[in-house]
Formats: C-alpha cells, sequence, structure tokens
C-alpha cells in the first residue's frame, strides 16, 4: 500500500487540482481597476476554463460580477441553473430552430450574421441581443457594411451591444490591433445609444482606448499571462499535481517511453506519475515539459502516453518520489504559461485540458 499523500488528500485519486477562488476574485478586481469605468464579465465557457463552473461563478458572483460569456446554448442552460439572475450571453451565435431555448432560459444571444439577425427579429419578442460586427478576426461576425445598414433598420430588435474581438491583443506592439480599433470606431457611432465591447483580457491591457463601456475576459481571470513577452500582472489560481506510481534506478545503455524518444546517458533515478494526455499533458511536452518536488524542477524524459509521464527525480530526495507522494506540474513552481512554452503551446489549450481524473480542492473565495 502507497503511503498516505502529504497533502492529506485521498490517495486513490491520480491527482489534485488546487483551485484558489480567492486568487480568482482579485484577479477580477484587478481587471476591474485596470478597466475602470467599463463593466467587466467573465467568460467561463468550457467549464470555466476546465476549473469548474459552479464554483468559479458562484465566486465571481459574490466578488460583484454580473455578466457570464459561455460558447454555447448547453453551456448557458447550465450557467442558468447555477445563476439565475445573471445575464448570460451565448458567443457561438443563433442557431435555427433555437429561439424558443433562448427566451425559455433568458439567454442573450451574440448575432453574428444577418441571418440570425431576422430570425431574432421576428422570434425574439423584445428579448435582447447583441451584434458582432467582424473588425478582422474573419470568424464570426457581421461585415462592417453590413452593421452600416443595419443601423438604419433596428425595429424588433431590443439591441443592447455591439461587439468585436481583437486578434491579436497578445501582442501589444501587432499593428493589427490599430487597424481593429480604428475600424470599431467607425461602426460604433452609428449605434450610439447601446453598449460597445472589443477587448478581451490582452484588450484589457492595450489600454483605456480599448476598453469602451465592457469588457469580457477569460485567461487573466483563470490566472494565465494574456501577453507576450511581459511579465503576468495576474495571480496564479490553479495549481496541478500527479502522484508518484513507481521510481526506480535504470542504467545506460536505455530508453524511455513509447518510440525511444529519450535515451539516458548516465544513471538515472525515474519516478513514473499518473498523469498523462488524458489529463491535460499533451504529447508535446514530451522531452519538454517539468515538475516539481522537494524544492527541485525535474524534467519529463521520455515520450507523455495517455496516462503516464516520466520524470527524472535524480536531483531529489528519494523519500519525496515514493509511491503515492504528490509532483507539481502546474502551480508557483512550474507556472501554468512556462509549461504550455515548453511544449509550443499556449495556456489555455493546457488549462482547459487538466485534471479531468484529478480530485479537485477548492479555497478562498
Amino acid at each position: 500500500m502507497p503511503p498516505p499523500a502529504s497533502d492529506n488528500s485521498t490517495v486513490l485519486s491520480p491527482g489534485v487540482l488546487e483551485i484558489d477562488l480567492g486568487a480568482l476574485v482579485a484577479n477580477y478586481r484587478d481587471i476591474c481597476a485596470r478597466a475602470e469605468g467599463a463593466q467587466v464579465g467573465a467568460a467561463v465557457k468550457a467549464n470555466a476554463y476546465g476549473l469548474g463552473i459552479e464554483p468559479v461563478v458562484k465566486a465571481l458572483q459574490g466578488a460583484g460580477c454580473k455578466r457570464f460569456f459561455v460558447a454555447t446554448v448547453t453551456e448557458g442552460i447550465e450557467l442558468k441553473t447555477i445563476a439565475r439572475s445573471a445575464e448570460v450571453i451565448v458567443l457561438n451565435g443563433l442557431m435555427p430552430g433555437d429561439e424558443g431555448v433562448f427566451l425559455e432560459h433568458r439567454l442573450v444571444p451574440v448575432l453574428n450574421d444577418m441571418e440570425q439577425v431576422e430570425r431574432w427579429r421576428q422570434a425574439g419578442q423584445g428579448a435582447p441581443c447583441i451584434i458582432h460586427v467582424d473588425t478582422g478576426m474573419n470568424r464570426l461576425g457581421l461585415a462592417p457594411e453590413e452593421a452600416g445598414a443595419l443601423a438604419s433598420n433596428l425595429h424588433g430588435l431590443n439591441l443592447v451591444e455591439i461587439m468585436s474581438h481583437l486578434a491579436c491583443a497578445g501582442q501589444i506592439d501587432h499593428p493589427q490591433n490599430a487597424a481593429q480599433l480604428a475600424l470599431f470606431n467607425e461602426v460604433i457611432p452609428m449605434y450610439p445609444y447601446v453598449r460597445k465591447s472589443l477587448a478581451n483580457s490582452a484588450g484589457v491591457l492595450l489600454g483605456p482606448a480599448y476598453h469602451f463601456d465592457a469588457v469580457r475576459v477569460g485567461i487573466a481571470l483563470y490566472g494565465g499571462n494574456p501577453t507576450h513577452g511581459v511579465a503576468n500582472p495576474f495571480a496564479p489560481v490553479v495549481t496541478a499535481k500527479a502522484r508518484v506510481l513507481q521510481q526506480r534506478w535504470i542504467d545506460p545503455p536505455a530508453t524511455i517511453g513509447y518510440e525511444a524518444l529519450y535515451t539516458v546517458d548516465g544513471r538515472m533515478r525515474l519516478a513514473t506519475v499518473a498523469a498523462g494526455y488524458a489529463d491535460g499533458l499533451p504529447t508535446p511536452l514530451t522531452n519538454h515539459g517539468q515538475g516539481f518536488v522537494a524544492g527541485y524542477h525535474v524534467p519529463m524524459v521520455g515520450r507523455v502516453s495517455m496516462d503516464l509521464i516520466t520524470l527524472d527525480v535524480t536531483i531529489a530526495s528519494e523519500d519525496a518520489t515514493t509511491p503515492g507522494e504528490l509532483i507539481e506540474l502546474i502551480g508557483p513552481n512550474v507556472l501554468l504559461d512556462q509549461q504550455a512554452d515548453a511544449g509550443g503551446l499556449i495556456s489555455y489549450e493546457v488549462l482547459t485540458g487538466l485534471g479531468r481524473r484529478f480530485e479537485r480542492h477548492y479555497s478562498g473565495g
């Protein structure tokens, strides 16, 4: 039998996901201060970026957040059972036949093309809606000329907001930021009596010119760095730890893992840990990721597999890596963005996939 884990979590679980709701709330308040005068809405799509929609939303509501953004109607319905009084906005738009569902659950659709606009005009019964104008992302949204034509015929629409989305806000000096801002500023005078919204997490950090009446933030709330090449101003929210299943000494010549992608060049103590790509550690972390245990950073060696990774723990205390002990994979010592960068990924990919099989612990908030 493995010894009890040092943090008193259930030994039977393959790992632990620690979620600091106090840090989440601190990040929300930080964003409110940076975007002073703008209403701050929280993106809680994909189960609040994998952290659990109910505790995240309740913590944010307690801090004063009243607007929440989801991707799908199903997510919106779930959120309404948690936060009945909240404004719940569905970013992916209004699919044919969903009009009644939006009305029944008091969801706010983001209308992304003229066909959606006309269906909501006919079926929306005066319920609120938001218009998305594409200023350069070229994914969803009305073309600027369509938005201009619509501005002269809003009959039957309870339009509460016009929004767009920045494509390159994470790169502070990218010229597309200014180009999108200029185009948005050309469109919005046609809609004088509704909220305007452009900035995401990275957009908030571009400054007041991008803030308008409302901002919608995601990765910054959860402790990720929305901007490339600068220090992260937001507090870490997530710590992910996985259990050691076995440790062993190996000697060269030897290779580790599928496809023999790591060759041992000296005597090594190897820890096999209960986490893999099914738990949000994608295969590009092979031979590039790291963990932290007993005061030391320890490298991932060998291919990341579905349920297992292997770490070179030679430098760490042998007592700290016995079966049942936990190794930090994301947290204060292995930052989310550092782990993502190590695998050539973005923090969103790592965060949303973390801990599907892990025991969740919530604190603060």
